[in-house]
């Protein structure tokens, strides 16, 4: 055990060091020519989700969404820093999959795949990417449908109790890791959902005052191992809105690229219940009777821009489009929302790498791949990153 410690220091040391070289060379290998506006409190990450434990169980058959040191080094190599790890719980504790979880289930940490996800982020650490973890399905909480949860993280203390001893155990996992490295997404995406038969019915913003609680008191669990970890909220309102209720604590927050659903989810079937009815979108342009263009997407990221004038650091978690977008009006539209985001300091995790919204083996249907070691390469995808 002993030894295994010793080799952690000395790749966090090192890892350190590549951290540091990516951050003198970044602009570089970007090539990127925009005059930040504002300061950012944190780092301008650019980078991309890993779906590797995403789904509540394990996916069944060839996994496409397992991420191999390729994938971080091809990352490394076009000038990416940056990976967000959103996860499911369900995915590290023991539980009997034909059942409901219950309560003590959630409790029951299976200590196996938690190596096995702590390994993941030390391998993408170890290529000089930070890894920020997020309960992607929380104790209580998920802003997908499809699961069962025995209480609810934004109404009841047992739901909140079991969040953070998730946090904690996380935050005693990475305690002697660099915030330079690691960060801690509470939750992803925050609702209040009325829940009938595990399908969403009505939604609204979480009362800012729940929020804060939650915010507050997860915060403090991850912080018990390190208190100079790095920990970081999602907009309310699904990501949306920000977060005014923990301005004045030490918590960073995140905004989604995804605005507006009409081209960022154009025909996917957990947004259309008959995606032929789906609108054909444009950009700029009239889509469903409403105009769009880059003055709507700078009116959506004021707020946004305003909070890292504050000093409050803002990353944009998640963005994206999904692979039935035609792709000239997808590359038109995400050039607005990067032009946007990196001219005010703000960076991007692109939902995902390799799958539907990403740069190798999307599907989609109007791109001229390039072959990239067996991979689909979408070059003109990654060449409009590359410049933000």
């Amino acid at each position: 055990m002993e030894n295994q410690h010793i080799n952690r220091r000395s790749f966090i040391k090192t890892t350190g060091l590549i951290t540091a070289a990516t951050a003198l060379t970044g602009n570089l290998a970007f090539g990127n020519t925009f005059q930040p506006t504002v300061k950012n409190a944190l780092p301008r990450w650019r980078g991309f989700n890993l779906l590797d434990y995403f789904g509540a169980f394990p996916p069944k058959g060839n996994d496409r969404s397992k991420s191999t040191k390729d994938d971080f080094k091809w990352m490394v190599d076009w000038g990416f820093d940056f990976v967000r790890l959103p996860m499911a719980y369900p995915r590290y504790i023991n539980f009997d999959p034909e059942k409901n979880v219950t309560p003590a289930d959630i409790l029951n940490i299976n200590e196996k795949v938690v190596d096995q996800i702590q390994e993941l982020v030390f391998s993408a650490q170890e290529a000089g990417l930070h890894v920020s973890i997020n309960l992607h399905r929380a104790p209580g909480y998920c802003i997908n449908a499809g699961f069962h949860e025995p209480y609810n993280l934004w109404k009841d203390q047992e739901a909140l109790d079991a969040f953070c001893y998730h946090w904690e155990m996380w935050g005693k996992r990475f305690a002697t890791v660099s915030s330079k490295k690691i960060s801690f997404d509470l939750v992803n995406e925050p609702l209040m959902k009325e829940v009938m038969n595990d399908q969403f019915s009505k939604t609204s913003a979480v009362p800012g005052a729940v929020y804060r609680k939650v915010a507050i008191a997860a915060a403090s669990a991850i912080r018990k191992s390190n208190p100079d970890h790095l920990v970081i909220a999602d907009g309310n309102s699904g990501g949306s809105n920000v977060i005014k209720e923990i301005t004045d604590q030490n918590i960073a927050q995140s905004c989604r690229g995804y605005f507006p659903h009409y081209i960022s989810h154009y025909r996917a079937p957990w947004v259309f219940k008959n995606p032929d009815d789906a609108p054909k979108p444009v950009w700029p342009g009239v889509i469903d009777g409403k105009s769009f263009s880059k003055k709507n997407l700078e009116e959506l990221y004021q707020p946004w821009i305003e909070l890292v004038k504050q000093g409050i650091g803002v990353h944009c978690g998640e963005c994206g489009c999904w692979k039935e977008t035609p792709h000239e009006v997808f590359l038109a539209w995400f050039g607005d929302v990067l032009d946007i985001l990196t001219e005010n300091q703000i960076g991007y995790a692109l939902w995902n790498f390799r799958g539907d919204f990403g740069v190798l083996d999307s599907g989609r249907k109007d791109v001229q791949y390039e072959d990239w070691h067996g991979h689909k390469l979408d070059r003109k995808m990654l060449d409009l990153l590359k410049k933000h």
